[in-house]
């Protein structure tokens, strides 16, 4: 195989060229095989095989640098870096990130996760060479569907008066996960499918060299003025409007092409883009036809395609049936999506109701402003995110819909540890972040049933609500148990002393565990669902403190500003002689990995939240 001669970052420049074809599919067959059996990004890596080797071929790494966006398309730079022994391990606990990792390789210049910030960091990158008097190449790589993101939208603004040379490699597929909405999606449409400016330019070029004895020179002052022909038929000169040079597009699955562009591009002295259109699953016919879905994939078959693992009903999906029944009620209710209508379950709300569906495309903070408009007109915004992905737009949701009061819902999916992608994704920091808003509430459910109640509840709440729940199948935990939702009012599960158990959402689970292994050995301590993680239960902690002398608090989130502080906070203002003792999260970014392997490696399950509550007791 020609790819087990690639063992360290340029080894790629000494393939034969015939050879590239060859050394694209086995890198192809790779990823399909090796994607299949650890999960991850398949569809995007498919489609920049060519694209990143020849990056390869046309830069110096590490010297030069190669900052890309988002980062899970990044699976064939791994590979032509010397990572190849090391995809066995994908995404688990202390093995190979599925993104840039500084840390991993000298090859990774940035750490990348969320979208649009490419341009900004590689920006960076310049200036800090320009000032070092560097001569090193900086190539930002970014998707047509990050470009909706306004921190995208300020880089380009800020690159148009960059005069020294920097490549923004702008990679077309026409998807970012779900299919790319807006004036920019429509733009590249039209440069995508403009074939009159090259048809047009090569026939007056020929027509003009058959002029005697002035033709060429004619030829050569109209190439000059860079403006004429291309201002007349080619979209592209958008980008030049800005000051931005601009060339493609090119297929960017053509390496020959692509090496001869960036050779151009190399040549510019100010920023430069280079317009590359890609086929998102390439090389595989279940994702080439369905790029959605093996966007980010568990282990699947490759003959079929299909999941290995059963599906199971998920919280993802028991808000999307929910709030189509909810729809179906009150025509007030509209659904916002940044960019994931699948992801986040709102594709069946789209088909149903098409003119209450909003896709903003990769727009977090615009999403949250615009659900402020939408309110203030008369509407019920459901905004459907992950929870990652939110804390991005964190000062619309303070500015714009809280202040103001406006009944926004925020349904934060993929809360809590996520798991395989790691620390730019784990959900682990909304609590903290949402509870310092004042006029936030913030809830979590701890079953499938609570969550509908929850969604029915927020629709009646004249305010701002966000109601927070985990990735992947739903708990059907303590279903019997059902009281009314009363505005930041707990529930009582089981009511003993001693030891009461404080849960809030999906943590259920470990306080339920802790509850059992404490009536083992003679306890009998209480356990109550929080509910609402903000405001807290006063009146039950005043319940509480009469008659119990710890207060266990168990949460997955990080410690600072969450949950267990909020209670803390109750209790120390109202002087109750009671001790708190919170189990959460460490304040840390937390690695990728397996969820039960996270939880146990940092501390959050059953027998090492006893041991701390023991420990606080004085028992060893």
């Amino acid at each position: 195989m020609i790819l087990d001669t690639i063992n360290k970052a340029n080894d790629i420049k000494n393939v034969p060229i015939e050879d590239l074809p060859r050394l694209a599919s086995e890198i192809r067959e790779f990823l399909i095989d090796h994607i299949s059996r650890t999960g991850g990004h398949l569809a995007s890596n498919l489609g920049t095989v060519e694209l990143t080797m020849a990056m390869h071929l046309s830069f110096d790494l590490p010297e030069d640098k190669l900052v890309w966006d988002v980062g899970h398309q990044a699976y064939t730079h791994k590979l032509l870096t010397g990572r190849k022994e090391e995809f066995d391990t994908l995404r688990q606990f202390g093995g190979m990130s599925g993104f840039p990792k500084r840390r991993e390789s000298d090859c990774d210049c940035f750490d990348t996760g969320h979208s649009s910030t490419s341009i900004s960091a590689g920006l960076g990158y310049v200036k800090a060479r320009d000032l070092a008097g560097g001569t090193n190449y900086v190539v930002s790589i970014i998707g047509d569907g990050a470009l909706t993101g306004g921190l995208a939208m300020e880089a380009l603004n800020n690159a148009a008066e960059n005069k020294s040379n920097f490549i923004i490699v702008l990679n077309d597929n026409n998807m970012s996960i779900s299919p790319n909405v807006g004036a920019i999606s429509s733009l590249l449409t039209g440069i995508r499918g403009d074939n009159a400016y090259r048809d047009i330019n090569d026939n007056v070029k020929s027509s003009l060299k058959k002029i005697p004895v002035y033709g060429d020179k004619i030829v050569s002052q109209v190439q000059k003025a860079k403006s004429g022909i291309k201002q007349l038929f080619l979209p592209g000169m958008k980008f030049e409007d800005m000051g931005l040079t601009y060339l493609g597009p090119v297929d960017g699955h053509d390496i020959g092409k692509l090496c001869k562009m960036f050779k151009i591009a190399k040549k510019m002295n100010t920023s430069v883009i280079v317009h590359v259109i890609t086929e998102k699953g390439r090389g595989y016919e279940p994702a080439r036809l369905r790029p959605e879905r093996f966007h980010g994939v568990s282990p699947f078959d490759v003959t079929t395609g299909k999941p290995i693992a059963a599906s199971k009903t998920t919280y993802t999906e028991v808000f999307s049936r929910k709030i189509c029944e909810m729809a179906s009620r009150d025509n007030k209710i509209v659904a916002i999506t940044a960019s994931m209508a699948s992801g986040t379950g709102l594709t069946r709300f789209q088909k149903r109701f098409p003119l209450r569906f909003f896709d903003v495309g990769i727009a977090e903070e615009h999403a949250v402003t615009f659900a402020a408009g939408l309110a203030a007109g008369g509407l019920k915004p459901y905004f459907a995110v992950y929870s990652s992905f939110l804390q991005r737009a964190f000062d619309e949701i303070l500015h714009d819909v809280c202040i103001q009061q406006l009944p926004v819902v925020f349904m934060i999916d993929r809360a809590g540890i996520v798991g395989s992608d790691g620390e730019t994704h784990q959900g682990i920091f909304d609590y903290s972040y949402m509870n310092i808003i004042p006029g936030m509430t913030v809830m979590a459910p701890k079953n499938r049933l609570e969550l509908m109640d929850m969604m029915e509840f927020a629709n009646s709440y004249d305010g701002p609500v966000a109601i927070r729940y985990p990735r992947g199948a739903v708990s059907d935990i303590f279903s019997d148990f059902k009281e009314e939702i009363c505005y930041g009012r707990a529930e009582h599960i089981y009511d003993g002393e001693g030891t009461a158990i404080l849960t809030i959402g999906a943590s259920i689970e470990e306080g339920a565990q802790v509850y059992d292994k404490l009536k083992a050995r003679g306890e009998n301590p209480s356990l109550i669902n929080a509910r609402f993680e903000n405001p807290v239960d006063t009146q039950l902690i005043a319940e509480l403190a009469a008659k119990h002398d710890r207060l266990l608090t168990i949460e997955e989130n990080i410690g600072a500003g969450g949950f267990g502080m909020n209670v803390l906070r109750a209790v120390n203002e109202n002087g109750y002689d009671i001790k708190v003792i919170n189990a959460s999260l460490p304040d840390e970014y937390i690695p990728h990995g397996g969820v039960s392997k996270l939880k146990e490696a940092y501390g959050f399950t059953a027998d090492a939240i006893i041991e701390k509550l023991d420990s606080s007791r004085g028992i060893l």
